[in-house]
């Protein structure tokens, strides 16, 4: 048997190779994808975290599908976090199509970075940028995104004196009744995990406590937290009644405010008339 000519393989081997060509489809390019009417927008702020939305519109030349959303959530300069979003959004040729993912993030991880914001005062900036994947058949094409906007910066809580009341019930007695407040300025509820306290009337401890336990105080609102104790033999001393007979007693109380970062120490101190009791 003799072998064919080698010029007939070679015809044939082309043959094949035209074939399996004409039999794989190349794909088509895709076409321009636009974005536009891109918003970022504060869905939840905290204290110390903040959720943000982030919202646009795709125009496509040709039938696509957004993937997913690659983005980094950026307060005052850093990036806080870095995640993906899927999206799975089809686009019709030509026609806008909105679409939006939303991101959460501790923008505060310090109890220092929380006292140096609420110093500072006045707003920070923070985003969402990235990129959106976007894909026709066995292309894909990916667009950057990004929108930013100001909020307000947090703020730490005041602890105050909204009242103190002495009611002297006899030559060795007193009742103080004290409302401590505690004042939070921001525009988003503060969380507490409690308000410690210790009065010390004329040089001498007589109480100590916490208040307002895992307690919520509304967003630009005060917390008013009620407390009693009373000056007697037993709890300030033999000699108390000639303190009481000198009609005001000098107080301190203090303390420390504490939640989620939130470290607030504070003192408060002065003088309180009696009132006679009737």
């Amino acid at each position: 048997m003799r072998s064919a000519p080698r010029a007939i393989v070679q015809l044939l081997t082309l043959a094949a190779w035209v074939t399996g060509c004409a039999s794989t489809p190349s794909s088509a390019p895709m076409g321009p994808v636009s974005l536009g009417a891109e918003e970022t927008r504060v869905t939840s702020q905290g204290l110390t975290e903040m959720q943000l939305s982030y919202a646009g519109q795709l125009t496509s030349s040709g039938p696509a599908v957004l993937e997913k959303a690659d983005y980094e959530l950026v307060s005052d300069g850093q990036v806080v976090e870095k995640g993906s979003a899927p999206l799975g959004v089809t686009l019709s040729p030509n026609a806008p199509t909105p679409f939006s993912f939303q991101a959460d993030a501790a923008y505060v991880r310090t109890p220092e970075d929380l006292r140096a914001l609420s110093e500072r005062g006045g707003t920070l900036l923070v985003a969402l940028r990235g990129t959106l994947t976007v894909r026709s058949g066995d292309a894909v094409q990916t667009l950057p995104f990004a929108a930013s906007r100001q909020v307000r910066v947090p703020r730490l809580p005041v602890v105050k004196l909204e009242g103190l009341d002495g009611a002297r019930y006899s030559e060795e007695k007193v009742d103080l009744m004290v409302r401590l407040a505690v004042e939070n300025p921001n525009p988003f509820p503060l969380r507490l995990e409690g308000l410690s306290w210790a009065l010390t009337v004329g040089g001498r401890k007589l109480s100590e406590g916490t208040q307002g336990k895992y307690d919520t105080v509304d967003a630009a609102a005060t917390g008013v937290y009620p407390l009693e104790v009373a000056v007697t033999k037993e709890t300030w001393g033999q000699d108390v009644r000639a303190l009481i007979a000198k009609g005001t007693l000098p107080y301190e109380i203090a303390g420390e405010l504490t939640g989620p970062l939130v470290r607030v120490p504070y003192s408060l101190s002065g003088d309180v008339k009696l009132n006679v009791s009737r």
